[in-house]
């Protein structure tokens, strides 16, 4: 995914269709001038509909439609004709996508299948024709209900990739290999820090022809929860993910450290990320000794399991898989 092609966030202006009025028609024929009401209801306005797209992948198709307008329906006519309905619009979207209400930040609409279809803004209601309101002591009314307004507004669309497991560590701590030995992945692979800026996603084969889905998420680093780096942009694609695999590089000057920094952007962005399985691995292990690993291994949190791998040397990589899907298997349970 090119990072000018990945747009995971957009703001629109929406509005769904206003609804027809209905018609106060009297209607009058040459033998009887006095027929009595016959306004017909007014049509409703278009909705402003969400359906899911397993084919897309990013957001990138809805960054020059700023304003999305449905139709208005119509009004009612005489002989009570009801007006025409406005048409729906059909917005197509990646599944993992919810779209918010900017000003209070509700959310709205969660798409998360292949063609699951939710209707985000109601079109307005049509008024009803005077026929419907004659009574025997009111049988020619000269009134009728006007249609209801759509609803109008800026809204938020956010992509949150759907992956069961995902890749947390600092820039450079070598998820790119990992995903491109262990998928078919091809990520940018840089001796430099934020080489990706856009998620990949890669799909990892696994006994008896199972499978599952990896995310390499953008480097995390210190104060990302305030929007640091790529802050809210990254952690927000985690929500998604079943279980998280943290990976720390051998050389790093405490293990411990940089895990309990992780965790604690995790937690001041979304506690909840707290609950999901995790899996500390210790990358480019094929620099260390079976000492050293005993020597880092004691630092590393007890509660937590944790594995030595090298993606380059492919060390420990089937055992990681099976670690993994086991966490996937737990989790469903």
């Amino acid at each position: 995914m090119e990072k000018a092609n990945f747009v995971d966030y957009i703001r629109v202006f929406c509005r769904s269709g206003k609804g027809g009025a209905g018609s106060a028609h009297l209607a009058r024929t040459k033998y009887n001038p006095k027929a009595g009401p016959d306004g017909g209801d007014g049509g409703r306005g278009g909705h402003i509909i969400l359906r899911g797209n397993a084919q897309l992948w990013t957001l990138l198709h809805l960054r020059y439609h700023k304003n999305i307008l449905a139709e208005n329906g119509q009004n009612g006519d005489k002989n009570k004709c009801s007006g025409r309905e406005g048409n729906d619009i059909i917005i197509e979207v990646p599944l993992g996508t919810i779209a918010r209400d900017e000003e209070t930040g509700e959310l709205e609409v969660e798409i998360l299948e292949d063609g699951q279809e939710e209707i985000w803004l109601r079109g307005g209601r049509g008024g009803l024709g005077n026929h419907n309101f004659a009574t025997p002591t009111n049988q020619a009314p000269e009134y009728a209900q006007p249609g209801e307004l759509g609803i109008e507004g800026w809204k938020l669309l956010e992509l949150k990739v759907l992956a069961d497991i995902g890749l947390v560590g600092f820039p450079n701590a070598g998820k790119s290999t990992l995903l491109s030995t262990i998928s078919a992945a091809k990520p940018k692979i840089a001796n430099y820090p934020f080489t990706t800026l856009t998620p990949q996603l890669g799909m990892v084969p696994y006994r008896d022809e199972r499978s599952f889905c990896v995310a390499d998420l953008p480097g995390i680093i210190e104060g990302a929860a305030e929007g640091k780096g790529l802050g809210h942009r990254f952690l927000r694609h985690i929500e998604r993910n079943a279980a998280l695999l943290f990976l720390i590089p051998a050389d790093s000057d405490d293990h411990a450290k940089e895990y309990d920094v992780l965790m604690n952007e995790l937690e001041k962005y979304n506690p909840e990320l707290l609950h999901k399985s995790r899996i500390l691995a210790i990358s480019k292990s094929d620099m260390l000794d079976d000492e050293l690993k005993e020597e880092i291994a004691k630092t590393l949190p007890q509660d937590v399991p944790h594995i030595f791998i090298s993606s380059a040397a492919n060390q420990g990589i089937t055992e990681l898989k099976d670690m993994l899907w086991e966490a996937l298997v737990a989790d469903e349970q």
